[in-house]
């Protein structure tokens, strides 16, 4: 028996699409090498690698927050902009371990805990009763930002508050000629390990595969007879847990101080929409992205770094008004 021919509309389309994709690569591509061959003629190659880096261990911290924002998203829909506010608490319990015990990895463990804690209670007890109502989820999640970062600020005072690195993190070592802080490298690793992990987790696995079709149709999902309230809440606790491991291994280069949690949320906001909600791929894309502008961008204009971050999430999301790999 042969397979039924496809349709040739069908053919036509796909192709359609596919040079649609293969165009939009190109102009992106081309771009991008105008962009660089620009950067170089204002700085040297050693201070271009010194800012990529410093943009990808940036964008790292992002990946972190994003990543978790945007498989909330995908999966309830719902904006959790408390993730800021669990950043910044989480920073703050790693710093309280280390003041106690003198051990970061541990520090690490606690504050990724502590918030998935918090991140349970208010999936549980604060959002399940007005699941479905976006205007007040959206406020509940902000309030509950401000009260996060008000109780922060009377725990732990307004001054700027650094994470002790590890030792053995600390100083920097010789990369092709120039040197670089060795934690900054660190968290790009750890950034890659965390990114492979979830990419393994949604692709080979099948919670992943729940999970990839609860984005597509919750419904189905809940007709085949799969708690779909437990992979809600999953993904919730999730999210709150890589918020936590980020605020102590963002907090260790990036001082904690009062109203980071909204500053930290705002770009991380424009890294799913610049990647797209509801897609890993495009938040690691996007974290990439908005880490290398913002890098790039306080170098050479530090007076418009907030517009030439911006400016290129309005023109993506005028030409992809769904991002670059979004789903919903």
């Amino acid at each position: 028996m042969t397979a039924p021919s496809q349709h040739p509309s069908d053919v036509e389309l796909r192709r359609a699409r596919a040079i649609r994709r293969l165009r939009t690569t190109a102009i992106v591509v081309a771009v991008l090498a105008l962009l660089v061959a620009w950067i170089l003629t204002k700085m040297s190659l050693t201070s271009f690698w010194t800012q990529a880096l410093n943009g990808l261990s940036f964008g790292a911290v992002l990946f972190f927050l994003a990543s978790g924002f945007t498989l909330i998203f995908g999966l309830m829909r719902i904006s959790n902009l408390a993730h800021g506010g669990f950043y910044l608490v989480g920073g703050y319990i790693g710093v309280t371990i280390i003041r106690a015990t003198g051990n970061f990895w541990l520090a690490l463990l606690v504050a990724a805990l502590g918030i998935t804690l918090l991140g349970l209670v208010t999936e549980r007890v604060l959002l399940l009763p007005i699941r479905g109502l976006e205007k007040p989820e959206v406020l509940l999640t902000i309030g509950l930002t401000f009260i996060l970062g008000d109780m922060a600020l009377a725990i732990w005072g307004g001054d700027p508050t650094p994470i002790p690195q590890p030792g053995f993190l600390n100083g920097a070592m010789s990369i092709g000629g120039f040197v670089y802080p060795k934690y900054r490298l660190f968290v790009v690793g750890c950034a890659a390990v965390v990114a492979a992990i979830l990419f393994f987790i949604e692709r080979r696995t099948r919670v992943g595969a729940m999970v990839r079709a609860g984005v597509d149709d919750r419904e189905t999902v809940a007709a085949l007879g799969i708690n779909i309230k437990l992979v809600f809440t999953g993904a919730f606790v999730f999210g709150a847990f890589l918020a936590g491991f980020a605020g102590v291994i963002g907090g260790a280069f990036i001082t904690l101080l009062p109203g980071q949690d909204f500053e930290i949320l705002l770009f991380a906001l424009a890294v799913v929409i610049i990647g797209g909600l509801g897609s890993l791929g495009g938040a690691l894309i996007g974290a990439a992205l908005v880490g290398l502008i913002d890098a790039f961008a306080k170098a050479l204009v530090p007076e418009l770094s907030f517009f030439t971050l911006f400016a290129p999430m309005a023109l993506i999301l005028v030409i992809r008004p769904k991002g670059l790999l979004g789903k919903v």
